[in-house]
């Protein structure tokens, strides 16, 4: 292939800027290298656009905030049963009664950190899904623009 041929330059221009995806554009209509060059970045630009989303990204944290809404929880659990046996619960020392709280925290915080922790790999999951969606429609959007300006385009 020659170096200044409208092949070479079409798939210099494709491999460079598309990065991940290599592919060779050949121009079928006698395109110039300037308007294979325009084509290509008015079809990446246009692809960009099309594929656009607001993702959120996976926050981090997921399990301490599980494990910070377990122990409250855990807390106020110990608590309403401290209260329901008002008469056992009274008669223990204060000592054990902060005991069986904390127990109850730590248990309760335990399984938060779990549930959270789950849910973090649910979204990151979905994160993803959603982002191969958006690649594939980008490289969609790419390709079939640049087939109705008289291009092949091969991976």
């Amino acid at each position: 292939m020659n170096k200044s041929s409208p092949l070479y330059i079409a798939t210099l221009c494709s491999i460079v800027s598309l990065g991940v995806t290599a592919e060779t554009v050949v121009p079928l209509q006698g395109q110039s290298p300037q308007t294979i060059q325009q084509d290509i970045s008015e079809c990446q630009a246009q692809a960009g656009n099309t594929s656009s989303t607001s993702t959120t990204g996976s926050q981090s944290g997921g399990r301490a905030r599980g494990a910070v809404a377990g122990a409250a929880a855990g807390a106020t659990v110990a608590g309403v049963r401290g209260r329901q046996h008002e008469e056992v619960y009274d008669r223990l020392d204060d000592d054990l009664k902060q005991e069986y709280r904390q127990n109850q925290a730590r248990d309760a915080a335990v399984a938060g950190a779990v549930v959270g922790g789950s849910r973090q790999r649910q979204e990151r999951r979905q994160d993803r899904r959603t982002a191969e969606q958006s690649t594939a429609a980008s490289s969609s959007a790419y390709t079939n623009c640049l087939q109705q300006r008289g291009y092949q385009v091969t991976p």
